[in-house]
C-alpha cells in the first residue's frame, strides 16, 4: 500500500486530479474544522495543507514525503551519422538534405520513408540495450536487424538497375511466354507471380566481364550461365560501340536445361537475373547509402566536410517485372541479388514508379570502406 501512494504524494501540493487527492477532498468537509494542530506535527510535508493529510493519517498510511531516485543513462550513438538536433537542423535549413523525412536522416519520418519497419528498429535496441557509459553502435548492426525483418515478409521481384541488352538469338521474335516463378523462395505460401520472357531481355551490366577477372562466374564470352528460372544460355557474340563499350550480347538458349527437361540440373557455376526488356515497368530508383563518409563525423573541425556525396544516386529508367505494376507506397519488396527497396511514400505513383532502397543483401559499405 506504501508503495502504491508514495509516488503520487508529491503531486497533492500541485494537483487536485490524482485518485489520492480526490479521496482526501470527499472527506474533508466538517473534518477540515476538527483537524488539530498536531496533525502539522506529523508530517513532514511543509507547505502541504494538514487537512489533506488527515484521512491519510486515520487509515495508517505513511505521509512521509518519498525521495525519488533518478538514473540516467547515456544516449544510444550510431555511428556515420548525428544525432545533435542542432546539426540536423542545420542540415535542413542549408539544403544539404532533402527535408527531415530524407531516407538519409536518423528520424522517425527519415527511417519510416526509407523503408525501416517498426519491428527492426525495436529488435535494434532490445539487442543494444541499456548503458550508463558513453558508447557508439555500429550502423551495420540496425542494418542487420532491417534485414532480418524483412527476409521473410517482403516478396521477391527481379529488377535490373544498370542494363545491358541481352538477345536470346533462337527464340522467335513474337515469342512472349508466361514463366511461374515463386513470390518467396522460403514460403510457399506466398504464391507465384507471371513472368514474361521475350527474345529481348536485359541484364546488369556487372553480369557480364569481356576480359573477366580471376573468380569471376558470370557470363563471359563463349562463357555459359543460368538465366534465374529459364535455362542455361551460351554467349555467342558481343557487340560493341565506336568507342569500344559494350551495348549488345547476343545468346542461345539450351532449351535441354529448361525447367522440366533432362539436363535441367546441369551444373554452371553462375545465375544470374534479368527483366523483359518489352514487357516490364520502367521506374525511378534511388540508392541511399550512409548520411556521412567517417564513421565519427563530430571528429572533424566541421561535420559538414564528410558528408558522404554518393549517399543517394537516383536511377530514372530502370527495368523492373511486370509483377510490380500498381503496387501501394511503402511497400517493400527484395529485388533478387540488389536488396530490399520500398515504394516511396510520397513520390510513388502508378504513373511515375518510385522505388528507394532500403537495405542492401550484405554490408556491402564496409566492404567498400
Amino acid at each position: 500500500m506504501q508503495r502504491l501512494y508514495r509516488p503520487i504524494e508529491l503531486q497533492l501540493n500541485n494537483t487536485l486530479s490524482s485518485a489520492l487527492g480526490l479521496l482526501a477532498l470527499e472527506q474533508l468537509g466538517a473534518q477540515a474544522t476538527n483537524v488539530s494542530i498536531e496533525m502539522s506535527q506529523q508530517t513532514s510535508a511543509p507547505g502541504i495543507s494538514p487537512a489533506l493529510f488527515a484521512p491519510l493519517v486515520e487509515r495508517g498510511v505513511e505521509t512521509n514525503v518519498s525521495r525519488p531516485q533518478q538514473i540516467e543513462f547515456a544516449r544510444g550513438n550510431l555511428n556515420y551519422t548525428v544525432l545533435s538536433k542542432r546539426k540536423l537542423t542545420q542540415l535542413v535549413e542549408e539544403k544539404l538534405v532533402d527535408g527531415w523525412d530524407d531516407p538519409r536522416m536518423p528520424t522517425i519520418s527519415g527511417v519510416r520513408r526509407r523503408g525501416y519497419t517498426a519491428q527492426a528498429i525495436r529488435t535494434f535496441w532490445e539487442r543494444s540495450g541499456v548503458s550508463k557509459q558513453n558508447s557508439v553502435i555500429d550502423f551495420s548492426v540496425l542494418e542487420a536487424c532491417v534485414r532480418e525483418d524483412l527476409d521473410g515478409k517482403a516478396l521477391r521481384r527481379m529488377a535490373v538497375l544498370n542494363p545491358l541488352r541481352l538477345t536470346l538469338t533462337n527464340l522467335a521474335s513474337g515469342h512472349n511466354e508466361a514463366v511461374r516463378l515463386p513470390n518467396h523462395p522460403k514460403d510457399e505460401s506466398l504464391g507465384e507471380r507471371s513472368v514474361a520472357l521475350t527474345p529481348d531481355l536485359v541484364i546488369e551490366h556487372d553480369d557480364f566481364m569481356a576480359v573477366p577477372i580471376k573468380g569471376f562466374h558470370r557470363l563471359i564470352p563463349g562463357g555459359e550461365v543460368r538465366l534465374r528460372g529459364i535455362g542455361i544460355i551460351k554467349c555467342d557474340e558481343v557487340i560493341t560501340d565506336t568507342g569500344g563499350q559494350v551495348t549488345e550480347l547476343r545468346a542461345t538458349l539450351d532449351f535441354q536445361t529448361r525447367p522440366g527437361q533432362p539436363e535441367s540440373n546441369r551444373k554452371v557455376k553462375g545465375t544470374i537475373h534479368w527483366v523483359s526488356a518489352s514487357s516490364c515497368l520502367r521506374a525511378e530508383v534511388r540508392l541511399f547509402e550512409r548520411l556521412f563518409s567517417v564513421a565519427d563525423p563530430d571528429a572533424a573541425s566541421d561535420y559538414r566536410s564528410s558528408l558522404n556525396p554518393a549517399s543517394k544516386q537516383i536511377l530514372p529508367a530502370a527495368y523492373l517485372e511486370s509483377a510490380l505494376q500498381n503496387v501501394p507506397p511503402e511497400s517493400t519488396v527484395q529485388f533478387e541479388r540488389l536488396g530490399y527497396f520500398t515504394a516511396d511514400r510520397f513520390d510513388h505513383s502508378d504513373n511515375h514508379p518510385v522505388f528507394n532502397r532500403t537495405v542492401t543483401l550484405r554490408d556491402s559499405f564496409a566492404a567498400a570502406g
